[in-house]
């Protein structure tokens, strides 16, 4: 099957030749197209691509949104499969996509997510743990009972979706979605009967280190989008976070980790107060 990649772009000078270069290398698969969409950067991102000859849209910045964005480029694919990927991911395996993609092709599922790992000691390093297991999993909406909003989660940090079913279902509707674009699909694709499938031998690195005040305000952006899909609430939102908060505690204390222990706090009450100021 072809794939074609969108990967939306700002100030990616530290990812983009790098990242360029590992979806080159990737293996047992066709790759289509890499379509770049470079929101306006106060970088050297453009000229990097211009001198790469790598090709790219440029959008501007007013113009950008998480999902609308993905959309376009998406609802232009002539290919089987669509992968949507983030700028500041590292793939170092070079079966990472066909890892991702294998069972779309083979007509298992309709979509699919890659396993993320961080290279960082903090708390993302147990949440990526508790998010993305070493074992692969296939969910379906008869899975909604057990596993609640956990049945919906999906990351287009590296995910797939076979073409014809994003069209079918209409991507994501021409919302602009302030983040959550893809937890937004993910439960029209399950509520419409489709399977999703978590890889975990599609892995990708990625990695971050956010100050309290980042982390308040990427939760406050979760907590608009739940409050504009409220819909999702009766699902169990308080409870998954609530499970991931104690997973996080108890795997710090089991390590002796002292920095995520005089950290976890804080954070948490960053994420939790966002939350509540996005849902107002």
């Amino acid at each position: 099957m072809q794939i074609d990649i969108i990967c939306p772009l700002y100030n990616a000078e530290d990812y983009i030749l790098k990242l360029n270069e590992s979806i080159k290398k990737q293996k047992k698969v066709a790759i289509k197209n890499i379509f770049y969409l470079m929101t306006e950067s106060k970088d050297h991102t453009e000229e990097i691509l211009k001198k790469n000859k790598i090709k790219y849209t440029k959008i501007k910045k007013s113009e950008f949104s998480h999902s609308l964005t993905r959309e376009t480029a998406a609802m232009k694919s002539k290919s089987d499969i669509l992968v949507f990927i983030t700028q500041d991911i590292v793939i170092e395996s070079d079966e990472w996509l066909y890892e991702l993609t294998k069972n779309i092709a083979s007509g298992k599922v309709a979509a699919a997510f890659s396993r993320q790992i961080t290279k960082y000691n903090n708390i993302e390093k147990y949440t990526r743990e508790k998010n993305y297991p070493a074992t692969s999993r296939i969910v379906s909406k008869s899975d909604i009972k057990r596993l609640g909003l956990n049945t919906f989660f999906f990351s287009d940090a590296s995910s797939a979706i076979k073409t014809s079913v994003y069209k079918k279902l209409k991507g994501y509707d021409g919302k602009k979605l302030p983040t959550n674009e893809d937890m937004y699909i993910a439960y029209k694709l399950i509520m419409n009967g489709y399977k999703i499938s978590y890889e975990s031998d599609s892995v990708v690195y990625h990695s971050h280190n956010f100050t309290l005040k980042e982390l308040y305000n990427r939760y406050k952006l979760t907590g608009e989008f739940m409050k504009q899909n409220s819909y999702l609430d009766e699902f169990g939102t308080t409870k998954s976070g609530g499970g991931l908060a104690k997973y996080v505690l108890k795997r710090a204390i089991k390590e002796g980790n002292i920095k995520v222990l005089v950290r976890f706090p804080f954070d948490m009450a960053a994420r939790y107060i966002g939350m509540k100021v996005g849902r107002r």
